[in-house]
């Protein structure tokens, strides 16, 4: 008998085996902390079961007391010598921002109603904040197993919110973290309707819908270059959720693509790059109400009387990210052009036939025997047309009703003029509601149609829906692994970190760009453009405003406009940028596995254009702007250089192959 050698996969799996083992055996041998008894004092006091936590940023952090205490109760607080009288709140505890604490474990004496408490306060250094999500994204993008990654990035900044004791960081990682993101309601709410859409996508591909659509674009898409403009042209049709346009777009045109030999993963990136860079430009979407909202309430804290919606509009200029992100999805398509990973990935799948990797692990399973077809099924198109049309158009009517209602419950007059009662209308919708009914009905829709049609029966749509649900189950995993990872995340105070960077540091005419560079930085880090949107823009717009200020600019100022609306779009198109960047993004995650591609692979192929694009945001776009140079004339510009620079290196990559030699890029 010959031994065999081990295969290379196992090899590179040994060490996050090993990873996963010494983490379980260490959390194993060392029991959760013991948890302090609590004992009642007098007047309903109770130091005994005070804690006192605190984020990882060590100047000037506040701290927070949990307790039984009653509402009203003063505490004295002492540090160093040093004390504070602070009152408890209405939730049980308070916060106080002036005690400076030290690294290592600080002291801290409690004082109330006679009683004394010291409680230890450990801290760390604010940088190590970043270490989980980094630690993550290098786990993942080196093992290529991205749900292992994100478990151990979960853990080690669950040890270093526990004071590193690896106990209590197990069991805080699952009783926690996990459950905590399992109970929020917009996470449920998208974990719903991504299941609901992948059980109307198996209905639709047992009906022969999914086939049927093959057959009507036969004609149309007959080659490489069609097939990646039909998809991208989809991408711009689907403009008012990110969400939504990612599940649709990938399901429907992955069957095309694959008979065209364009690999997952450029079918990954079109529908990644085409879904959150249309939602932010458009003025009409669902991510809309959110922005406004916060511009409105930045806008009323400085006492400035100016529109938000206005402010919105006038921003658009100064995205200049999705505007070159869009342009340059076009140009690969139109040129056939591609470089670095993504080359590799199309010259496997136009010469070998392979649109996956031989060790590809994609996080949707769309090979299931269960939703293929029948041989004698008629394939017809509007089996899977009015599905998705019952999509869209129960998303917008969705959008439509509960702003309306909140409209209502707000007791609010509408607003005169279509575009301002649409612009009302978004400011109180909920999206997430809109997407559960829309997913629903879809998927009754896709099960109904067949029925009557006497294509299968009842069981057999039914299996075929439970077949497309259970193919989103390492997608859903991956999604709930990634918003615990957010909540460490946040436990830590990583953006805030991120954040408070930039403050003192901040120059007028680069504030635009700072802000593109940190709002990408931490979008990447967290993994969540909405959570970006809301930690930055509060943020930063008073930033642009005492900073113009100060320089002797009014708000009708120029200079004053670019500071402030091109900060307020870089936060949006910065986060976005962040999220094309990071393998633990929920739309990053979304796109992989609606276009069932390995996820590590599409972000290793999707980086390096996203790098690209980034940074001509950056050096084409923000910067000139804010030196005075007309915004769209910038943008312009960047549109010009990208398409003549796509085409000259694609003429340049076919001389060299024409050649004989290495093909460029």
């Amino acid at each position: 008998m010959t031994a065999t050698l081990p295969r290379s996969g196992s090899l590179r799996d040994r060490p996050v085996l090993a990873l996963v083992l010494l983490t379980l055996c260490a959390a194993l041998c060392s029991p959760p902390a013991a948890v302090l008894a609590q004992d009642a004092g007098a007047s309903g006091v109770d130091l005994a079961g005070a804690e006192l936590s605190v984020p990882v940023n060590m100047s000037a952090t506040p701290l927070r007391l949990t307790t039984s205490l009653q509402e009203g109760t003063e505490v004295r607080v002492t540090l160093s010598g040093v004390s504070e009288t602070v009152v408890v709140g209405e939730d049980g505890a308070f916060t106080t921002a002036t005690l400076k604490l030290g690294g290592g474990v600080n002291q801290v004496t409690l004082n109330a109603a006679g009683q004394s408490r010291e409680v230890r306060v450990p801290t760390l250094p604010g940088w190590t904040s970043i270490l989980p999500p980094l630690l993550a994204v290098i786990l993942a993008l080196i093992f290529k197993d991205v749900l292992v990654a994100l478990f151990l990035g979960i853990l080690f900044g669950a040890m270093m919110i526990e004071s590193w004791h690896p106990g209590a960081a197990f069991a805080r990682t699952i009783d926690t973290y996990i459950v905590n993101s399992l109970t929020d309601a917009s996470h449920i709410s998208v974990l719903l309707f991504t299941s609901l859409l992948g059980g109307m996508v198996g209905v639709v591909t047992k009906s022969g819908g999914t086939q049927g659509i093959v057959e009507r674009l036969r004609p149309w898409a007959t080659s490489r270059r069609r097939g990646q403009i039909a998809t991208w042209f989809m991408g711009l049709a689907i403009f008012f959720d990110d969400y939504a346009n990612t599940l649709i777009v990938g399901p429907t045109m992955r069957p095309i693509t694959d008979r065209l030999k364009i690999s997952r993963e450029k079918l990954a990136y079109i529908v990644d790059s085409t879904a959150a860079p249309v939602v932010c430009l458009f003025p009409i979407s669902t991510w809309v109400g959110f922005e406004i909202g916060l511009i409105g309430d930045a806008f009323e804290k400085l006492g400035l009387e100016a529109d938000a919606y206005g402010a919105f509009l006038s921003s658009i200029p100064y995205r200049f990210y999705p505007f070159f992100a869009i342009t340059l999805v076009l140009m690969l398509a139109i040129t056939r052009f591609d470089f670095g990973a993504m080359r590799r990935a199309e010259m496997r799948a136009m010469n070998e036939g392979k649109v996956l990797g031989d060790d590809a692990r994609p996080i949707a399973d769309y090979a299931s025997q269960g939703i293929q077809p029948s041989t004698d099924s008629p394939k017809r198109a509007l089996n899977a047309l009015v599905p998705i049309a019952t999509v869209v158009l129960v998303t917008l009517f969705g959008l439509w009703q509960t702003g309306s209602q909140a409209l209502a419950e707000k007791g609010e007059p509408a607003a005169e003029g279509f575009w301002l009662g649409i612009r009302q209308l978004l400011q109180g919708a909920d999206s997430y509601v809109a997407l559960l009914w829309a997913s629903l009905a879809g998927a009754l829709v896709a099960l109904v149609l067949p029925l009557f049609q006497r294509i299968f029966r009842v069981e057999e749509g039914v299996s075929a829906l439970v077949a497309g649900i259970k193919s989103m189950l390492l997608a859903l995993l991956v999604l709930t692994m990634a918003w615990s990872l957010s909540a460490v995340c946040e436990g830590l105070s990583t953006a805030h970190y991120l954040s408070g960077l930039a403050q003192g540091n901040l120059e007028p005419h680069l504030l635009p760009a700072l802000t593109f560079v940190l709002a990408a930085a931490v979008a990447f880090a967290t993994g969540s453009s909405w959570g970006t949107l809301g930690i930055m823009e509060p943020l930063i717009i008073p930033i642009a405003h005492a900073l113009s200020v100060d320089a002797g600019y009014s708000f009708g100022d120029p200079v004053y406009q670019v500071a402030m609306m091109g900060s307020i779009g870089a936060v949006l198109t910065g986060a976005v940028w962040g999220d094309h960047c990071s393998p633990i993004s929920d739309t990053t995650i979304l796109s992989s596995m609606a276009s069932g591609c390995d996820h590590v692979a599409h972000v290793r192929t999707q980086l390096p254009y996203a790098l690209t694009t980034g940074a001509m945001a950056i050096f084409v776009g923000a910067v000139p702007a804010a030196y005075g140079a007309p915004a769209w004339s910038m943008l312009l510009l960047g549109i010009a250089m990208i398409c003549v620079g796509v085409v000259f290196f694609s003429r340049r990559q076919r001389a060299s192959e024409e050649a004989g030699e290495p093909a460029v890029g």
